[in-house]
């Protein structure tokens, strides 16, 4: 992407992308997401272009930017699915709309992967910049893994910008309400916490029983 196609506003020194793509991007997620995940997803591009800044990465803004936006668009009433995780409805909208856009192959590729993974611990951080930095970005604001990564002149200007009232009980209930109908999908991943606190009845998956029930005699 051009840096001339991108000019807009500035919160705590990232300028927010404003190509033609990035302002649909932006739309499209204003109107399927209620405001607490639209104001969650500007704050994971936010945090992680400062995660990016503060490592040296060379990572493209909008790349990165349609990552962020759309990485919890699985959890909406829009573009919920309930055959398959969360992070990958997100991931085939966002490569769908890049493809919409002529961005196709292998940058589309990253941004799938960069939501598809991001709730995958560690993995994406030895990956391309825009795929760890979407992680990046989700582990400061929902974790607060690498709070101290940015100072709290930043953090105050992004919150400020997009704020978080009350957001770990109302996040906490958005993954519940977006998994609650396919659970068999948190095997394996961090959701089936989300789960087994939250949902009466709910029994995790169990790695050890799966290989030891499966069809081979031994």
């Amino acid at each position: 992407m051009k840096e001339e196609d991108i000019v807009s506003e500035v919160i705590a020194d990232v300028r927010i992308p404003d190509s033609a793509l990035a302002r649909e991007a932006t739309e499209l997620v204003r109107e399927a997401a209620p405001p607490l995940l639209f104001d969650h997803s500007r704050r994971v591009f936010l945090f992680g272009a400062l995660r990016g800044r503060e490592q040296k990465l060379e990572f493209d803004p909008e790349l990165l930017y349609v990552g962020a936006m759309f990485h919890d668009l699985g959890l909406t009433e829009r573009y919920r699915r309930t055959d398959q995780r969360f992070e990958i409805d997100g991931a085939d909208e966002a490569r769908a709309f890049l493809h919409r856009h002529g961005i196709t192959g292998e940058p589309a590729d990253r941004v799938w992967t960069a939501i598809a993974l991001h709730t995958t611990p560690e993995i994406p951080l030895h990956m391309a910049p825009e795929v760890a930095l979407v992680t990046r970005g989700v582990e400061l604001d929902v974790l607060g893994i690498g709070y101290d990564a940015v100072s709290d002149e930043q953090r105050a200007a992004v919150v400020a910008a997009h704020p978080r009232p009350d957001f770990k009980n109302r996040i906490l209930a958005a993954f519940t309400d977006g998994i609650k109908d396919r659970p068999d999908t948190t095997f394996g991943n961090v959701k089936a916490d989300v789960l087994a606190h939250f949902v009466p009845g709910f029994e995790r998956g169990d790695f050890v029983e799966v290989i030891l029930g499966s069809d081979w005699p031994e």
